[in-house]
């Protein structure tokens, strides 16, 4: 029942986008900025009825669509902003109230002033533990069965852990951060050995203590959407990993990213 539902609603919001003539980047766009955290793929997959949407993502693309009928966005999915007396603002700044959805079209300086300033804003930086976030990186591990799972923030230079299950290193270099690498995907980030992957299997902690062997992340945001972390698990020895695994992962990271950021859905285009 649940998966005939699914499959009756993207079709519902598929024909809505036609007749609106929304584009899949148009609809994800407006997603992502009412809070949403799935990447244009993952929507794109879900209104081609490759694949299903938590309910709380189907409701905001939803959303969207209704909203669409009355209010069309600029065709191609501009952004024209303008000030008083009619002139523009600076692209880059006109760009701004998109948030991260508009991250492509800042340059890398920028957008990483952006991203650290939305971390700046938790106020999370350098604090000590919180059961808020202990108890799901707890869960998480027992989930998993794994020696370590942490809540990971990354700074300009450095992996800030605010919470963790097992031994993790404090103020890590960011380059040598998996959940670097996790924010940079934009999306889960799943390694069932790393030893198989080759942009992981000379990274020194696979190939010395503590001989990572399998490694799973899911990206957490703050205000804007801007990826500022992510709630990991890892283990010594490698796994498989099922779809229903990467699911739970996800609704732990869910779960992580209402306590990382409580407004994560309360912000949208202004």
């Amino acid at each position: 029942m649940e998966h005939s539902n699914q499959h009756g609603r993207h079709r519902h919001l598929a024909e809505g986008m036609r007749r609106s003539g929304l584009s899949v980047t148009q609809a994800w766009i407006g997603y992502f900025a009412q809070g949403g955290t799935l990447s244009e793929a993952r929507v794109a997959a879900y209104l081609e009825g490759l694949g299903g949407l938590p309910a709380v993502d189907s409701d905001l693309l939803a959303e969207v669509v209704q909203e669409a009928a009355g209010e069309r966005m600029p065709a191609g999915g501009a952004v024209v902003v303008s000030r008083p007396g009619g002139s523009p603002h600076d692209p880059q700044e006109g760009l701004r109230p998109l948030g991260a959805a508009g991250a492509a079209l800042l340059d890398e300086a920028s957008a990483e002033r952006e991203r650290l300033h939305s971390l700046d804003q938790l106020n999370l930086l350098d604090t000590p533990p919180e059961e808020r976030f202990d108890r799901i990186t707890r869960r998480a591990a027992e989930r998993f069965r794994c020696e370590l799972a942490t809540l990971a923030l990354i700074a300009e230079h450095r992996q800030f852990i605010k919470s963790a299950v097992g031994d993790a290193d404090q103020d890590l270099e960011r380059t040598q951060a998996f959940c670097n690498e996790t924010i940079r995907a934009a999306s889960p980030l799943v390694l069932t050995d790393t030893l198989q992957d080759e942009r992981f299997r000379g990274h020194t902690f696979v190939s010395g203590a503590p001989y990572i062997r399998f490694y799973a992340g899911c990206p957490l945001r703050g205000p804007g959407g801007w990826l500022v972390g992510s709630l990991c698990v890892m283990s010594t020895s490698p796994r498989a990993f099922s779809d229903e695994d990467l699911e739970d992962l996800e609704e732990l990271a869910q779960d992580m990213q209402r306590e990382v950021y409580p407004g994560w859905k309360a912000w949208r285009l202004l």
